[in-house]
């Protein structure tokens, strides 16, 4: 059994690690952190993990979190960091759910993130946690980033088309709108019920952090800058992230695959080409529009392709569940790839309805 650690542990994604993380065969939960709640017990928090998790909360000790084989650091933006040199030294792999180690330019990183960085050495050795872009690198890396919730909607919605050359890359737009759990738990007016509830807004348009996050992405994918215009929106649910993302083809690019043998691009058949062994991946039947609530709970994220006719330009519509394959679940997914178990142990549940 590989022991397991959590730093921060009683915010929504921490809550969620220990949901998936309580039946998972081939690991054991030791140790669980919170500054705020030392001794207290993680069920008298949590009662749905009642007779699941028989812990009491403790404070982050380095000298006991290097004795986990993993930690999980489930914290604020720049608290991993402080931690993480200690704890790779001590042979320990970690897992940041945060953005400690997302941004290769450390000059970038302070400039989004308004602080210094602890150990810019690092950012080299992290590895970004998507599977599905990384998964080699993932199995052999000690120290991974998890990825953002909007970036990895954008990113899997993009994929295959930057992958494969086909669409302009200084003309892509990424429409994503979130739950309300995506701003975590701490306490804001304008995440209040009586704030958000039977309405919608944009925020950050000028400006958000998971911009340079997804073009640094997508920029090595691609091995070409790639610029693209994201703009994140609040809706009045709990979970779920729908991200609408707009290209434009190339004209005249190289069909991919097709099966007819035309001048045609199989936009289809791309990418389900793309992501036909892909375990948490479902590319819908064409014309299909997915829900949010088709993916609540699970690590599934669910694509759909459409081409605008009148135009020429395409419309992908990528759906997950922020706190799961957006955050916790992923972080499971590199976990397992990290220590070597099968990568859907825990993880493959289907979505709750309704």
């Amino acid at each position: 059994m590989k022991k397991i650690g959590i730093v921060g542990a009683t915010g929504y994604t921490g809550v969620e690690l220990l949901r998936i993380l309580a039946t998972h065969p081939d690991i054991e939960i030791t140790y669980v952190t919170s500054r705020s709640n030392v001794g207290m017990r993680v069920d008298d928090m949590f009662p749905n993990l009642r007779g699941f998790i028989d812990l009491e909360f403790s404070d982050p000790d380095t000298d006991a979190l290097a004795k986990c084989d993993l930690v999980f650091f489930a914290t604020p933006n720049g608290v991993a960091m402080q931690h993480v040199p200690a704890l790779l030294k001590a042979g320990t792999k970690v897992i940041d759910l945060a953005a400690d180690f997302r941004i290769k330019d450390v000059e970038l990183w302070s400039e989004w993130y308004n602080m210094k960085h602890a150990c810019p050495d690092l950012l080299a050795e992290a590895v970004y946690g998507l599977p599905e872009l990384n998964r080699s690198a993932i199995k052999s890396a000690n120290l991974v980033a998890n990825p953002g919730c909007y970036p990895t909607s954008v990113i899997l919605g993009l994929l295959p088309l930057v992958k494969s050359s086909t669409i302009d890359l200084k003309n892509i737009i990424a429409d994503t709108k979130s739950g309300v759990s995506g701003a975590g738990k701490g306490a804001n007016v304008a995440t209040l019920f009586s704030e958000m509830g039977e309405s919608f807004k944009a925020y950050n348009v000028a400006g958000h952090r998971h911009q340079p996050e997804i073009a640094q992405t997508l920029s090595v994918l691609a091995d070409t800058h790639v610029d693209l215009t994201f703009v994140p929106h609040l809706l009045p649910i709990i979970r779920g992230i729908h991200a609408t993302l707009y290209a434009k083809p190339i004209q005249n690019a190289k069909p991919v695959k097709n099966a007819k043998q035309t001048e045609k691009q199989d936009w289809q058949a791309l990418f389900e080409e793309t992501y036909k062994d892909e375990p948490f991946v479902d590319v819908l039947p064409a014309g299909s529009h997915p829900e949010t609530r088709s993916v609540k709970s699970s690590n599934m994220c669910r694509i759909a392709i459409h081409e605008v006719s009148q135009n020429s330009q395409l419309v992908i519509l990528s759906v997950i569940d922020n706190l799961v394959k957006g955050a916790a679940g992923q972080a499971v997914q590199n976990m397992n790839l990290m220590l070597h178990l099968e990568e859907t142990t825990a993880l493959n549940q289907p979505a709750l309805l309704p």
